[in-house]
């Protein structure tokens, strides 16, 4: 049986932005913890909202920041 998993890229996206885990939580008034478990793909759930600021914040599609990867 294959089982999926999903991958953050938000580390990537901030990396190629040179941002801090600070940074975003700072400009977006999302949660740091929120922000550190999303970066460190430790996250078990994660709210539309959240989700729905990321993009705006990198100018982004939801695709750049989550995908479905099989194992």
């Amino acid at each position: 049986m294959l089982i999926g998993m999903i991958r953050c890229h938000l580390s990537r996206l901030m990396g190629e932005k040179k941002l801090k885990i600070v940074d975003v939580a700072r400009d977006t008034g999302i949660n740091r913890g929120t922000i550190t478990r999303l970066y460190q793909e430790t996250a078990l759930r994660v709210d539309f909202e959240v989700l729905d600021t990321l993009c705006d914040y990198f100018d982004c599609p939801i695709e750049d920041i989550l995908e479905k990867v099989q194992d």
